[in-house]
């Protein structure tokens, strides 16, 4: 039996808490997102650009169906598999971060770097809010690699209920 020694957050070391430029305005936000893909020579089409500013400017977590309601309002001839394959490149790419407990997309804060991040998600209001310390990646690296387990990707969700909600 392989035993593994659970480390909690607060004995980790208080360094590893990693600085990131976070963009809060949408337009900040996509040109963060145009000049990465510049300088990753990755192609950011018009199509995912738009969708791209879409999930910027929601400002909470969004649908893909919600996505292309608005496409539809633009292109009235938008299909889903169009607004898929554009999330698809932006997930791929580290641009957006999808919520799997609530199936939603959210801006990345940093999309300038590849990351692993848990999110914070209210159940009330629905918003999510990255949390932007790396010890938490690392600590869920180091329990697996204590368990001899390889991770391929993480997802770590918590849902409850945000301060503004918990004042209403």
């Amino acid at each position: 039996m392989i035993r593994a020694e659970v480390i909690p957050l607060s004995q980790t070391a208080p360094d590893k808490t990693h600085t990131h430029h976070h963009h809060d305005d949408a337009k900040g936000f996509v040109r963060a997102v145009e000049h990465a893909s510049e300088e990753r020579g990755l192609r950011l089409t018009p199509l995912r650009k738009e969708v791209l500013e879409l999930v910027a400017a929601a400002g909470k977590p969004v649908k893909a169906y919600d996505l292309l309601d608005h496409l539809r309002e633009r292109h009235g001839n938008a299909a889903p598999p169009t607004v898929y394959r554009a999330l698809d490149f932006l997930l791929e790419h580290g641009f957006i971060h999808k919520l799997e407990s609530i199936n939603a997309f959210v801006s990345c804060h940093h999309p300038a770097e590849a990351h692993q991040v848990p999110f914070l998600i209210c159940d009330v209001c629905s918003s999510a809010q990255e949390v932007c310390d790396e010890r938490v990646a690392e600590l869920i690296e180091a329990q697996a690699k204590a368990f001899g387990f390889r991770p391929q990707a993480q997802t770590l969700e918590v849902h409850g209920i945000c301060k503004n909600c918990r004042k209403g």
